[in-house]
């Protein structure tokens, strides 16, 4: 283990013992979970969650939301913002599901190695890497990263990634520096650091939880 994953490390467990383990919502099914990260995209969890929940009691399933007139599933996502965006490029993804695998199952990801089942999903317009991730950790237990505005602001200002580092490329080095057991926890408790203390404007540094780490490195360059 080199000196920066030994202060990934650190870092994570200095949050577990602020912040305790962390359990995120009931986990939801991968096609469920994969239109939940869409409609998260630019939006808060508050509209995420009503748009969703709005999808949900419109339509009877899925399959009704991929064959239903555009205009109706853009009413119903409307509280997540972009909705035109966003309503068409749902029904398109599962309707390139549905062409691929003949229905809505994605539990095939879960067999499939980890690289191929994230190039699968990502192949879909609409689904990049932090979406892919959230699916395959939190939908199928598998081992990956997600990285979101939260956590890419974060791991800049305590020094786990270079500075010139983009989101994509912040994926698999994130990946390659938390030992894979520890995504679930250290994913949602550097979202909840980035939150609490660590805000865009005006950190609160003086509480925050790794303040002495954080003093201690300055952002890597690589």
């Amino acid at each position: 283990m080199n000196q920066l994953s030994k202060r990934a490390l650190k870092i994570h467990e200095t949050l577990l013992e602020a912040f305790g383990e962390p359990i995120w919502r009931n986990p939801l099914p991968p096609v469920d979970e994969l239109v939940s990260t869409i409609l998260s995209q630019n939006t808060n969890d508050t509209n995420r969650d009503r748009a969703f929940n709005a999808l949900r009691a419109k339509f009877a399933d899925w399959e009704s939301i991929r064959d239903a007139k555009a205009e109706e599933v853009v009413a119903a996502i409307r509280p997540a913002g972009l909705a035109n965006q966003k309503g068409p490029r749902i029904q398109q993804v599962l309707r390139q599901i549905t062409e691929e695998r003949g229905g809505l199952d994605l539990s095939f990801l879960k067999d499939l190695p980890l690289e191929e089942a994230r190039s699968w999903l990502t192949k879909f317009n609409g689904v990049g890497p932090k979406t892919a991730a959230i699916v395959l950790c939190f939908s199928l237990g598998r081992p990956a990263f997600p990285v979101d505005t939260h956590i890419y602001r974060v791991s800049g200002r305590i020094g786990l990634r270079p500075e010139a580092m983009t989101v994509e490329q912040a994926h698999p080095h994130l990946e390659a520096l938390f030992p894979p057991e520890t995504y679930y926890a250290a994913h949602l408790n550097l979202i909840r650091l980035g939150r609490e203390t660590c805000h865009a404007r005006k950190p609160d540094c003086p509480n925050c939880p790794i303040r002495k780490l954080c003093d201690t490195g300055k952002t890597v360059r690589l």
